[in-house]
């Protein structure tokens, strides 16, 4: 009968007990180098080198009107711009949210919807990063018959409400529009209006 052992154990070895000893130490002393390695890992994915960029909130940003778009069959737009001034840097993914207020501040029924307007095709989501002092833009059309239309709307603010944001900043918009219907682009570092 053959007295061979399993050599894949490493504490398995044959005649003196302090063998067995030292190779319990050894593998015990493996064993602390492991973790001691792994503990070290683990420390180093916790704190990652970049941390992500925070979303801009509504009191970071300025809203502007740009450029006014006008054209055939009652089709009126205009660009906005909302311009990062926080001091630091933040970012803005998708569509503002838009509201229609009347001369009061009080809500008017508004419909908005997101994509291509009658200006602009739609860039559609990115995530803008900005830094202090930069500024990002969509385009905002509408169609107005004045008095003309049933369920014309006299606005006299627009809300525009940032990406992941519950606030808005309101600028003066004394405009028609027709039965509160606005459309948007989402927001992009330039977008490129059809004349």
């Amino acid at each position: 009968m053959s007295d061979h052992r399993n050599t894949t154990d490493p504490t398995a070895t044959t005649g003196h007990p302090g063998r067995r000893r030292a190779g319990r130490a050894v593998l015990a002393a493996t064993a602390v180098a492991a973790l001691g390695l792994s503990v070290a890992g683990t420390a180093q994915a916790a704190s990652p080198a970049a941390k992500a960029t925070p979303t801009c909130s509504a009191a970071a940003l300025k809203a502007t009107f740009g450029r006014g778009l006008a054209g055939g069959m009652n089709h009126q737009g205009v660009v906005i711009t909302l311009r990062n001034l926080s001091g630091r840097t933040c970012a803005l993914r998708g569509y503002p949210g838009l509201g229609l207020e009347n001369s009061a501040h009080k809500k008017l029924t508004t419909r908005t919807t997101w994509g291509d307007t009658w200006y602009a095709h739609d860039p559609g989501k990115k995530t803008l990063t900005l830094k202090d002092g930069q500024s990002a833009e969509a385009v905002v059309s509408w169609t107005h018959a004045n008095t003309g239309t049933s369920g014309a709307v006299r606005a006299s603010y627009l809300e525009i409400t940032p990406p992941a944001s519950t606030r808005h900043k309101t600028l003066a918009f004394p405009q028609w529009v027709d039965h509160g219907d606005l459309s948007v682009t989402a927001l992009a570092r330039h977008i490129t209006v059809t004349p």
